[in-house]
């Protein structure tokens, strides 16, 4: 199991890793962009979407997305809204701290600038 501060120190512990997150969800970037976020689930139509603190959005190519989610379903997952997306949906309630260590990891990779990334 993983709580908030734990993804926060992981994430943050990547080169030029930046904080966007607000109070009621977690957010992080490389280059300005977004490598892990807190899901949001619309939890009724044509509502606005509700963030999940328990629940991150990792980026991720889909073939390994679809990979993670069908080994490990109680950990990893997809919704509508991500059907398609490059990132995967990870429970930290059901993943390891050295497991997510490595997603975030790559999904920073996956992100970074060029020459950032290289020199990693």
């Amino acid at each position: 199991m993983v709580d908030t501060e734990q993804v926060r120190r992981l994430a943050l512990g990547l080169p030029q890793a930046s904080d966007d997150s607000a109070p009621d969800r977690l957010a992080f970037s490389v280059g300005g962009k977004g490598f892990a976020w807190s899901y949001l689930v619309r939890l009724a139509p044509k509502k606005p979407r509700v963030p999940r603190i328990d629940v991150l959005a990792v980026r991720c190519p889909i073939e390994r997305k679809e990979m993670l989610i069908e080994a490990a379903p109680e950990t990893f997952f997809d919704d509508d809204h991500y059907r398609g997306f490059p990132a995967v949906l990870v429970r930290l309630a059901a993943i390891g701290e050295d497991e997510l260590a490595g997603l975030l990891r790559d999904a920073w990779r996956l992100q970074a600038p060029r020459r950032l990334a290289d020199s990693v």
